[in-house]
């Protein structure tokens, strides 16, 4: 599953980050294998999504959405 089928208030786990320009960048600010993510919310076309990670808010196109593997947490 990707990033881009989150709905807001699921939580994940990233997996992996598909390579892309952004990878470095993304990974930089901590979406790294292992980190738990929470959607929060979407703009109301769709595009961009928000993210919680660790402890900030990011907001994130669903074209690079879709590169981040994750899984749904519990």
């Amino acid at each position: 599953m990707t990033l881009k089928e989150g709905k807001p208030g699921m939580n994940f786990t990233v997996l992996s980050i598909g390579d892309s320009e952004l990878k470095e960048r993304l990974m930089t600010m901590g979406l790294i294998p292992g980190t738990k993510i929470k959607v929060l919310r979407s703009a109301p076309l769709g595009d961009p999504m928000a993210i919680g990670i660790r402890s900030y808010n990011l907001a994130l196109r669903r074209e690079d959405a879709e590169k981040i593997e994750v899984q749904q947490a519990g």
